[in-house]
């Protein structure tokens, strides 16, 4: 089951608040996963993830990554429109041929 964006920012943030009361970000890392319950790998991800979406890091947005999801389903919606207007144009092409009758 997914988490939730509230889930994300929480975790996130404890891990952030808290990196310093560890010996390194991985401790805190652990500490948050073991209290929140999902694993340290989900968490790692998260905390990379909001570092780029925060700037502090060079990478893909979360909302970048959205837009080019959104951008690629209306590309793909539109190669399929072509598909079947070029289908419906060949056949009618094709009915109204005078050499076909």
């Amino acid at each position: 089951m997914p988490a939730n964006e509230a889930t994300k920012a929480k975790a996130v943030r404890l891990v952030v608040d808290h990196r310093d009361d560890y010996d390194s970000e991985w401790a805190a890392m652990k500490a948050v996963f073991a209290r929140l319950g999902m694993t340290t790998e989900t968490l790692r991800k998260w905390v990379r993830q909001a570092e780029v979406d925060r700037g502090d890091a060079e990478g893909t947005t979360t909302e970048a990554a959205r837009t080019i999801r959104e951008q690629k389903r209306k590309i793909a919606e539109f190669e399929q429109a072509i598909e079947m207007v070029s289908a419906a144009t060949s056949f009618f092409a094709r009915a109204n041929d005078p050499r076909q009758r």
